[in-house]
């Protein structure tokens, strides 16, 4: 049985970052997914990593990203990246979330980043009317604050302890691969989100309710 819905949020709930990455890299005359594949180098020990577990301030990052991108052979300062990160909400999932409040628990796991420095206050992948999205979750699990990011497992079962239900009780959406990997190694149903209309419907596939 069903318990729960866990959603990534950034490309899932809202438009990719990874779209605003490619604008970025075409603007600067950088290589496509330049970004990503500095980004998925080292993934558990770079410079993204460690501030999605808020081991390192935005300046700190900012001069390891820009070592670790002139190493790939493209100095890219990290303030820069960070700054393409909020998207735009996507309304049929704030739909879909609507429908399943009050019927399962919803959960939003996300690998975040609790900004330090006024020119990106508060969270980033999170912010402004995002906030109002946040409110339909039940609850939040955040790398930033809880020093753990996807795809640690134990990311995933922070939140089924905190759901009270096992992992097989869950399904959950993300936009990335590699987190999904270790969510479905749990138990959990797992749903890739490239289009999300499509994601839905694998979505409503699983429920035995109507989505709106």
């Amino acid at each position: 049985m069903i318990k729960a819905v866990f959603w990534d949020f950034g490309g899932v709930i809202t438009t990719s970052p990874f779209e605003s990455f490619n604008r970025f890299e075409e603007q600067n005359n950088l290589p496509k997914d330049f970004l990503r594949l500095v980004n998925s180098t080292n993934p558990d020990s770079n410079a993204w990593a460690k501030l999605e577990r808020s081991e390192v301030d935005l300046d700190e990052f900012n001069d390891l990203f820009m070592e670790e991108s002139k190493k790939l052979g493209h100095a890219t300062p990290g303030k820069e990246v960070i700054a393409l990160l909020k998207g735009e909400v996507r309304p049929q999932m704030i739909n879909a979330l609507k429908s399943i409040k009050n019927r399962l628990v919803l959960a939003c796991l996300t690998n975040n980043i609790q900004a330090m420095d006024k020119q990106f206050e508060g969270n980033v992948s999170a912010s402004g009317k995002h906030d109002e999205v946040m409110q339909l979750f039940d609850f939040v699990i955040e790398s930033s604050k809880v020093s753990v990011r996807k795809p640690d497992p134990n990311f995933y079962l922070l939140a089924c302890e905190k759901a009270n239900i096992r992992p097989d009780e869950a399904i959950f959406l993300d936009d990335l691969g590699i987190n999904l990997k270790p969510a479905k190694e749990l138990g959990m149903r797992t749903i890739k989100v490239i289009d999300p209309d499509v994601a839905l419907d694998e979505l409503q596939s699983l429920l035995d309710f109507q989505l709106s």
